[in-house]
Parts: C-alpha cells; structure tokens; sequence
C-alpha cells in the first residue's frame, strides 16, 4: 500500500480503507489466497478496527475476499473452473455491450478509447501494474457504459471485480503488458470504423489470451 496515503486520502476511513485494500489486491501486493492480517492493517493505516471490517465486508460482497470461520479474512482464490466460468459470462454480456455501444456511439467512441488506451500504455511501459489494471479497466467500461444498459454495466463490474486479484499477475510479465497494448489497439480500430462483430471477436480473443496466461502462471487444475 502507498506510503503517500494522506494524499489521497477519501473523505471516510472507511472509503480509505476500502480504497487502500482494493489496491493492494488488484496491484498484486495482496495475493490470492493470502491472509488479511487485520491488527497489523490497521497499524499501518492508522485506523481503527471498525472501518476495517467494514471495508472487508465490501469486498467479500464484492468477490475480492473471503471470510472463514475462526482463521479471518483471505484474498479470494479461484480455481481454473471458476476463472473460466467468469470470462465466458463476461464474453456474452460484453458482447451484448459492445454491440448496443456500436449502434449508439458510432465511430466517436473510439476517441473515447484512444485516451483511455493512451494511459494503458503509459502504465505499462512503466511497469506500473497497479495503474495500468486500473487504466484497463477504464477502457474496457468506456465501452460498456457506452451501451447505456447501467443493469448491465453493474453486472460486467460484479464479474470484473471478481477476478481483478488475477489481472494484476497477468500483468507482471510484460510480454502480456504489450500484448493487452496491441489487442486495445486493434478493438479501437475495429470500433473506429464502426465494425462491432470485429470488435466482439477481438475482445474475445483478449480474454482467451488472459486465461491462459493465467492458467501457466496460477498451474491451475
């Protein structure tokens, strides 16, 4: 978690707690399946008990985290299955998504995503994986809120939030940090000239291309 936290520090301990935590998660610091060591948390946060639970409670609504009986709270784990199941549900809504966004947006949408895009880069040739997860995320819902279907919108974040632990280990390896640079690339130019199948196919092939690098770096099975 950042040293640097009293800068950004939200109007709640709460808020900050939350925002602090889901960092760390989606940053990589907090790996899946490791234990939330709460005392020591809240030491270093400088906050009480109390907004720590409640943030916890959040992000175990949220998927990010998982409580068990008499051990405490652990960055959420998933298997393979499971890893799967969430990128298949992601591909049929997004699809949806992509296609209603075409049809309202047009072409404008693709300057939308050359910004967003513009800070993936920037993030990944840093190598910062905590931002550019955080940039990815906004140019993959410039798309999905272009639909103009906030049901949907929420269920795509529901599924995303789910796996965003895994994001940041895909990330590390900065031959997928380019790969993601290229294939955003190639949906904005698809999007650009209004082809939305394309688009469909592209998306669906950085997902695919996702779970299996997850699936060498996790050995899941």
């Amino acid at each position: 978690m950042s040293s640097a936290v009293q800068r950004r520090r939200p109007p709640t301990a709460q808020q900050f707690v939350l925002a602090e935590l889901r960092s760390a998660i989606t940053g990589g610091e907090l790996r899946p399946g490791e234990p939330i060591r709460q005392d020591a948390l809240a030491a270093r946060l400088d906050v009480s008990r109390v907004p720590l639970r409640e943030a916890l409670k959040i992000l175990e609504g949220e998927g990010l985290v998982v409580h068990h009986a008499h051990r405490g709270y652990f960055v959420a784990e998933l298997s393979l299955a499971d890893l799967e199941e969430v990128y298949r549900i992601r591909a049929l809504l997004e699809g949806e998504a992509v296609r209603e966004a075409v049809a309202r947006s047009g072409p404008g949408l693709a300057d939308v995503l050359e910004e967003a895009q513009a800070e993936v880069e920037r993030a990944g040739e840093a190598g910062d994986v905590a931002e550019m997860a955080a940039a990815n995320r906004r140019f993959h819902f410039a798309i999905v809120e272009a639909s103009g279907m906030p049901r949907l919108v929420r269920l795509i974040g529901t599924l995303w939030d789910a796996t965003d632990a895994y994001r940041s280990l895909y990330y590390a390896e900065r031959p997928n940090r380019e790969r993601v640079q290229h294939e955003h690339d190639a949906v904005v130019v698809a999007l650009r000239a209004g082809d939305a199948e394309e688009a469909v196919r592209l998306l669906d092939l950085h997902r695919e291309h996702a779970v299996a690098a997850l699936r060498e770096v996790l050995d899941l099975g």
